[in-house]
């Protein structure tokens, strides 16, 4: 199935069941009472997108000034510009899934979730891979590989200089 079709369906979906969760709210509580509910969601929504889009703009700034890549930041910007249009759509699913996207600290838990499980590859472990970080002996340049970047370890100590390993703290010298 292609993710055209996919999102399709997902919208039509979506729009019956919010449909169907108006109707049912609006027969319970009342046409005016529905409504308000719908304004004032959209309110909190415009609200918690600038305070919350503000404090992640500053934070995606900082790390750039600190030359660190900003990959928390954008997927933060993301579940909050994501968020922000769910609680500006008028229902009351979009309204929840969007309060979940603009809250801190269920945001923190979505983008660890899904960092951990899609995004990090995590390198295969065997004896010739080095993880940690290599200073050039004879240059200034400091590379950090800090991120898990796995490298061979002898073609380093041939080609760089001086290895240091991360977990034993040991220094290994180039041939």
């Amino acid at each position: 199935m292609n993710i055209f079709r996919s999102l399709f369906i997902t919208i039509i979906v979506v729009s019956f069941l919010e449909l169907y969760v108006l109707l049912a709210v609006g027969s319970v509580l009342g046409a005016f009472p529905t409504i308000f509910l719908i304004i004032i969601s959209a309110a909190l929504g415009s609200f918690l997108l600038k305070q919350q889009g503000l404090a992640t703009w500053q934070r995606f700034q900082t790390s750039i000034a600190r030359q660190e890549v900003p990959a928390y930041e954008l997927a933060e910007g993301f579940l909050i510009l994501l968020g922000g249009a769910l609680l500006l759509t008028p229902g009351f699913i979009t309204d929840v899934v969007g309060l979940i996207c603009l809250l801190p600290a269920l945001r923190q838990k979505i983008i660890t979730y899904a960092m951990q499980h899609y995004f990090v590859v995590q390198p295969q472990k065997n004896d010739n891979v080095l993880e940690g970080r290599v200073r050039l002996s004879n240059a200034s340049l400091f590379l950090n590989f800090e991120e898990n970047v796995p490298f061979v370890g002898r073609y380093l100590s041939d080609h760089l200089g001086m290895i240091e390993d991360k977990v034993t703290g040991e220094k290994h010298e180039g041939v």
